[in-house]
């Protein structure tokens, strides 16, 4: 390769041995530089704008993996552009190019989610979320993500001849490490200690401070050059990219990206869709191309392949089942999905084209990044009725491993017989548990752990066979599926009769007998969690149930309420409809429910009927987030409002802010109760809500209902409820009842619309303060 630019400048001493200039030394830390923190802007911004537009979509999980769809998509507009503008000869002219979108792109700043289109519509919210991050960011984030492919093309030109020059692959390291660092100090630092407003300044500042870097970074390219008219010479083409190669290529870039989306859904299903669980795969994911593309990689591709091979055989047989341990599951997920994506990332580096093709290779890397996202954000919602995407692609990426050469061994065909057998052996006896009820009574009494643990025991063998054939690509991806299918028709636990699955998510509904509630009981899963149950039999089928029991908090306040007289009464959050068996002639009811497959499923007599035959009237339902309906009706109107707004155990935060609560209590009477159910397996959510009520001055009481051993399986929940009045005189009665407690003041930071720290309610719940201790054992 040539250098034209003399024996001074940028590229002086190239091809001649001569010593680099001290400023030319400089070059590549002004390089390295500008990528770290075009980068850190670049990737600090996802979890920043996609929690600003969460609350619109009712806090749902499926929002991240749908943003990331946007910003994989904006990033490869970026990386389109970074392409295109390489075809322009000068170096003078791309930096000019990229100033002028960059100032162009700055006219959407501040930073914010704009209003344009309106409310989303429950219905198709995918289209107004993408829409809506289009017009909102995606000029600037489009423009910033071109500039580590760009930059690195320039750094490959102004440095031609030289070591670094020659492997400008290595700045990209840089980049992801900026992406990294910037993705763990979000929940770390800045969503801790910044408010959403801070953050939106905060970004909008860094962009004009990034412009003036490049702006800098031009002059200092351009003056370090004596001869003013020549420009770096153009890298010597190489033989172009053949299509066999570029699929693999794009393969290669889409498995982690779908593995990433899918750890996150997977994780934050149970938790909450907030920044705390997005940013880590996130942050993980690009810590595998910091690795992969250093000269020296911390962690070789031997030693990847090994580990990977393990901890994949591991998680494919444990992602069918809701562990108990959701720190450990949470720990061996994330480290299956490193490693898988290391690997398929190192092999993506291995195979990297020479520098003259370097940003048609990050255009590949990110085409692959968006055909992964958008199989398991997009595509997979609608061909799939269950979540059957991640664990998919956990096998799938088995095919990446190497496949050997040679036929197979006696050995290796007895060791995936064996695996075979293994795997078929807990289908088999529940099969037989299942037709034989003597079997069944005696195997529950011997085995209380039950059928799934049990499982997890007879498949481990298999995923050892697995471990053992690793070296051999298709044999290895056989046996992780013989492991996955029989896991995943175990762990259904129910006998499903619908399954259905929607942007908000996968609600499925079984028969549960119970001899106690008359024989059939409908049970209603959203997710992992059951959101109702009906018995069907005539006795029983208008008795509430679980959460909803009249010795619930939830059925204590309905009932109180009523003895008041004529009610009105708000649900946030319909489920199976089961509080429709509060509703009285004289009442009016009204649920608002944001995702219209459960008013679909609620109301369908086949599966429920608490508001076709249970209720004495018509229940009307309002369609879309509670924050927006509610925002819509007459204040002072309601009696009783119960929010009760789940997806699976996650916690759309925005309804329990004290600004939603400061709503909530404004739509009420004089005398009118608003109740928060909060229970929660993995968060405490009780202490924020509590702040908030303090911080409003509004009077509040406090229960943590134990459900009875006593009781028919279905008939009863334990229930964690806070209710709260604009008056002491709302709570008048409720505090004759001895279950309900006052609580004491609480040094925990009530959440606002500004400001909400899921990660602290995390390290609370796993902690189990003093001051939860104190308030649950009232």
């Amino acid at each position: 390769m040539s250098d034209t630019t003399g024996d001074s400048g940028i590229g002086s001493g190239a091809g001649s041995g001569a010593p680099d200039r001290p400023a030319d030394r400089l070059t590549p830390f002004l390089f390295a530089v500008a990528i770290f923190t075009s980068a850190s802007l670049v990737f600090v911004v996802q979890p920043m704008v996609t929690k600003l537009v969460l609350p619109m979509l009712g806090g749902s999980p499926a929002v991240w993996n749908t943003a990331m769809v946007f910003f994989q998509t904006a990033l490869l507009a970026g990386y389109g552009y970074a392409h295109l503008v390489q075809k322009v000869g000068s170096i003078r002219l791309q930096v000019a190019i990229h100033l002028g979108l960059l100032l162009v792109a700055a006219l959407f700043l501040p930073l914010g989610v704009n209003g344009w289109l309106g409310d989303p519509d429950p219905a198709a919210p995918i289209l107004w979320l993408l829409a809506t991050l289009t017009l909102s960011v995606g000029a600037p984030f489009a423009v910033l993500s071109a500039t580590a492919p760009l930059l690195q093309a320039w750094y490959a030109r102004v440095r031609a001849g030289h070591a670094d020059g020659r492997n400008p692959y290595v700045l990209y390291a840089a980049s992801n490490l900026g992406s990294f660092l910037a993705l763990l100090s979000y929940p770390v630092l800045i969503e801790p200690l910044a408010t959403l407003s801070g953050q939106r300044w905060g970004w909008s500042g860094g962009y004009v401070l990034f412009t003036l870097m490049v702006v800098a970074l031009a002059l200092v390219v351009w003056r370090r050059r004596l001869d003013r008219t020549t420009e770096p010479a153009r890298l010597e083409a190489s033989a172009p990219i053949a299509w066999r190669e570029k699929g693999i290529l794009v393969l290669l870039a889409a498995a982690p990206s779908s593995l990433m989306l899918g750890v996150t859904a997977h994780l934050s299903t149970d938790v909450a869709s907030a920044p705390f669980l997005w940013v880590i795969p996130l942050a993980l994911y690009l810590l595998t191309f910091v690795i992969a593309f250093q000269a020296r990689p911390w962690i070789p591709l031997n030693v990847t392949l090994v580990i990977q091979g393990a901890t994949g055989a591991i998680v494919v047989l444990i992602v069918a089942f809701r562990s108990a341990n959701w720190s450990l599951a949470f720990g061996l997920h994330l480290i299956a999905f490193f490693f898988a994506a290391l690997m398929c990332h190192q092999l993506l580096a291995s195979r990297r084209p020479p520098p003259d093709r370097l940003t048609e290779f990050y255009l590949l890397m990110s085409l692959g990044g968006v055909v992964g996202g958008a199989f398991t954000a997009l595509l997979a919602p609608v061909i799939f009725n269950m979540v059957w995407e991640y664990p998919l692609v956990l096998v799938l990426v088995g095919l990446a491993r190497p496949w050997g050469r040679g036929r197979l061994t006696g050995t290796r065909i007895g060791t995936l017989a064996a695996a075979g057998a293994v795997a078929a052996s807990p289908v088999l006896l529940s099969l037989w548990l299942n037709a034989n009820d003597g079997a069944r009574g005696w195997f529950y009494a011997n085995f209380p752990l039950g059928m799934d643990q049990l499982a997890m025991v007879m498949l481990m063998p298999a995923a050892i066979c697995a471990f053992l054939i690793r070296d051999r690509a298709l044999v290895f991806t056989a046996v992780l599926l013989m492991i996955t299918l029989p896991a995943q028709w175990i762990a259904r636990g129910y006998d499903w009769s619908y399954s259905e699955r929607s942007f908000f998510g996968v609600m499925r509904v079984a028969n549960s007998p119970d001899p106690r509630l008359g024989g059939d009981v409908h049970v209603l899963m959203h997710g992992t969690t059951l959101h109702g149950a009906q018995a069907r039999d005539g006795r029983f089928d208008c008795v509430p149930t679980l959460y909803y029991a009249a010795s619930t908090p939830i059925g204590q306040a309905a009932t109180m309420i009523g003895q008041r007289g004529p009610a009105k009464i708000g649900v946030v959050g319909q489920g199976s409809g089961a509080m429709a068996t509060y509703k009285r002639t004289e009442d009016a009811m009204t649920f608002f429910e944001i995702d219209p497959m459960v008013n679909a499923l609620s109301r369908d007599p086949r599966w429920f009927s608490y508001i076709s035959h249970c209720a004495s009237g018509p229940i009307n339902t309002v369609l879309g987030d509670a924050r927006l309906t509610l925002a819509k009706e007459t204040p002072g109107s309601y009696d009783l409002l119960i929010i009760d707004a789940f997806s699976s155990d996650a916690v759309p935060t925005h309804l329990l802010t004290a600004e939603a609560i400061g709503g909530y209590l404004k739509l009420l009477k004089p005398d009118g109760v608003v109740l928060l159910h909060l229970s929660n397996r993995n968060l405490d959510i009780t202490l924020p809500a509590i702040a908030a009520a303090q911080a409003l001055g509004r009077p509040s009481l406090h229960q943590l209902y134990y459900e009875r051993d006593e009781t028919p399986e279905m008939a009863e929940a334990s229930t964690e409820a806070l209710i709260l009045s604009p008056t002491d005189a709302g709570l008048a009665d409720f505090r004759m009842d001895e279950r309900w407690n006052t609580p004491a003041r609480t040094a925990v930071r009530p959440w606002t619309d500004d400001y909400v720290n899921l990660f602290g309610s995390l390290q609370r719940s796993m902690q189990d303060t003093e001051e939860l201790r104190a308030l649950r054992s009232q």
